[in-house]
Parts: C-alpha cells; structure tokens; sequence
C-alpha cells in the first residue's frame, strides 16, 4: 500500500496523469504499451503499475535477466525472452495464461526502441490463443498522460483489429516522437 501511494506521488510530482477508460479489469488480459520510444517507458510503466495497484508481469530481451542485476528484472515481474532464435513464444505464453487463474502481461508491440513500420503481432495471437482481452496502453509524453483502454477481445479478423488499435493510438507522442509508430 504504501508502494502504491508513493509512486501515485511520484507520477503527480513529475506531472503525469493515469487516464482509467474502464470499470474493471477482468481476471486475464494482455496489456499492450505505445509508443515505445525510450528506455524511460520502462520505469514510468512500473510506477503506473504499482499507483494502480495492478500485478502485470512483461516480457523483456533475455540479457537484461542475466547477472549481476537480471534477478531485479525478476523481481519486477519480468519474464526473459530470447530473440536471437526462434521459439514458439505465443504459443509458451498462452500456456502460462492457461496455467493460472489470474495473469496479465506487458507488451511492446513495437518490439524495440528503434523507428519500425509496423506492429509485431505475437501479443495478438496471445491474445487469441488465451481467450484473452487487450487491454491498451497508451503513453503520451507530449501530454503526460498514461490512458488505459476498456478490454477488448480480438475477432480474429486481423486487418480490422490492427485498425482498430491503431486508431487508438494515434497522435500519442513517445518521448522521441520521431521514432514512433502512430
């Protein structure tokens, strides 16, 4: 409790507001975040976590998980991916979802830092294969302002869905636009 009340501090001293676009949350979503344009995204997503009082796990690149500070990584909720090879990732997640009665988790569709064309789609099928909702972050440095979406679940008609999430999305700011999605 007392975590929660510091970090609600905290976002209000560095002028952030948590816009909640839903009643409730259900037991099982995967939570998305954009834009995802600086390694700032990280710490500013773990304070809004801990205001809200919401247990998100995410998903970050293996060698952030090694020593001598990956258990922090760990610690924090974070389960390590390795994207130098080829796993079946949507598939070992959706299996994590279906192994436990209440979980969510983080996704950057973006999959990097870096200026990329389009969105990654593993957090979709997730989504998919879980029965899950999206749950939809949206990051908004030029108005800091973090906006969480009302759930949805995906129909499975990809091109629409997408459309819909972009639209969502669109004019958030990350921290360097310039290397932004939306």
């Amino acid at each position: 409790m007392m975590f929660r009340a510091i970090s609600r501090f905290l976002l209000k001293l560095l002028g952030w507001k948590v816009v909640l676009e839903y009643d409730q949350l259900p037991e099982k979503y995967v939570f998305i975040a954009i834009p995802h344009t600086s390694n700032w995204d990280f710490p500013l997503g773990l304070l809004a976590r801990s205001a809200l009082g919401l247990d998100i796990k995410y998903v970050g690149k293996d060698s952030l998980f090694k020593p001598p500070v990956g258990w922090i990584f760990r610690w924090l909720g974070g389960y390590p991916v390795d994207r130098s090879r080829r796993t079946n990732y949507v598939d070992s997640v959706v299996d994590i979802f279906n192994s436990k009665e209440q979980f969510a988790i983080c996704i950057a569709p973006e999959g990097t830092r870096k200026k990329v064309d389009q969105l990654k789609t593993g957090f979709y099928y997730i989504a998919l294969g879980a029965g899950a909702p999206i749950v939809m972050g949206r990051l908004d440095w030029a108005h800091r302002e973090i906006r969480l979406s009302r759930p949805f679940f995906p129909s499975g008609d990809k091109e629409a869905d997408f459309q819909f999430i972009m639209q969502y999305f669109q004019g958030a700011k990350g921290k360097h636009p310039e290397l932004g999605i939306v």
